[in-house]
C-alpha cells in the first residue's frame, strides 16, 4: 500500500524535525523545505499528497505559496494545512480564503496535527455519496467525478468545499449547525473552530456564482441547502 507523501515547509530546524518525526511515526513519507521558492519547485515536480505550510518562511511567505499552489491548475488540487505561530483570527481567515484546507496554531499537539492531516487526506480520497448526480436549474454536479458546472461553466472546488457542498445537498432542506458540519466535513470538532465553517461557506458561495443563494443562512442556527 502506497504511503501518502507529505511536504513540510518550515524554516525552524527543530520544528521541522519534530514535524518530520511525527508524520513518519504516523506512517507518512516526508520531504522538507525551508523556503517558499524551494517549496513551490518541489510541489510542481513531485505533487505531494498534502503540504504542511508555515506562514513565516524565507523567500515568499506561506500566504503567497498557498496562493500560487491554488492558482496553477496542475497543483490546485494539492491540499494545504497551514501552520501559524500567531493565533490572530485574520491570519486564519486569510489562509482559508486563499484555499487552505485547514490550519493549526503553534504550539501544536502532534496528536491533533495527525488527526487533521488524516481528515484532510480522507476528504481528498474516494468517498461514497448517497447521490451520484445532481442537476437542477443550471447547477450540475457529478459526485463520483468531483465535478461541478454552473450554467455550463466548470467550477473548481477544493476537496473540502466539495464535501461541504455535498453534505448540504444530501441533507437538503435540513438545517446543519456548525458543529455538525465540522464533524461531518472536517472529521473533528474543537472549540473555537466554528469560524472555519463560515469562511468555507463564504468561499463556496462566491464560486457558486448565480446559484450562491441556494445555500441559506439560518441565523443563530447554521446553514441549509434550499429545498
Amino acid at each position: 500500500m502506497n504511503r501518502s507523501k507529505i511536504l513540510v515547509v518550515e524554516d525552524d530546524h527543530d520544528i521541522a524535525q519534530l514535524l518530520a518525526i511525527t508524520m513518519k511515526k504516523a506512517g507518512f513519507e516526508v520531504a522538507l523545505s525551508e523556503n517558499g521558492y524551494d517549496a513551490l519547485n518541489l510541489i510542481r515536480r513531485h505533487s505531494p499528497d498534502l503540504v504542511i505550510l508555515d506562514l513565516m518562511i524565507p523567500g515568499i511567505d506561506g500566504f503567497e505559496v498557498c496562493r500560487e499552489i491554488k492558482r496553477e491548475p496542475r497543483t490546485a488540487s494539492v491540499p494545504v494545512l497551514m501552520l501559524t505561530a500567531r493565533g490572530e483570527e485574520i491570519d486564519r481567515i486569510i489562509g482559508l480564503e486563499l484555499g487552505a484546507d485547514d490550519y493549526v496554531v503553534k504550539p501544536f499537539s502532534p496528536r491533533e496535527l495527525i488527526l487533521r492531516v488524516r481528515a484532510i487526506l480522507r476528504r481528498y480520497g474516494h468517498e461514497y455519496h448517497p447521490r451520484t448526480v445532481f442537476n437542477e436549474s443550471g447547477m450540475e454536479i457529478d459526485f463520483e467525478a468531483h465535478r461541478l458546472n454552473i450554467e455550463g461553466q466548470e467550477i473548481v472546488l477544493t476537496a473540502t468545499e466539495f464535501k461541504l457542498l455535498s453534505e448540504l445537498i444530501n441533507n437538503r432542506g435540513k438545517v446543519l449547525n456548525r458543529e455538525q458540519l465540522l464533524d461531518r466535513v472536517w472529521g473533528y470538532h474543537f472549540e473555537g473552530y466554528a469560524r472555519t465553517v463560515d469562511t468555507h461557506i463564504r468561499r463556496l458561495r462566491q464560486k457558486l456564482l448565480s446559484c450562491a443563494d441556494w445555500i441559506e443562512t439560518v441565523r443563530g442556527v447554521g446553514y441549509r441547502f434550499r429545498d
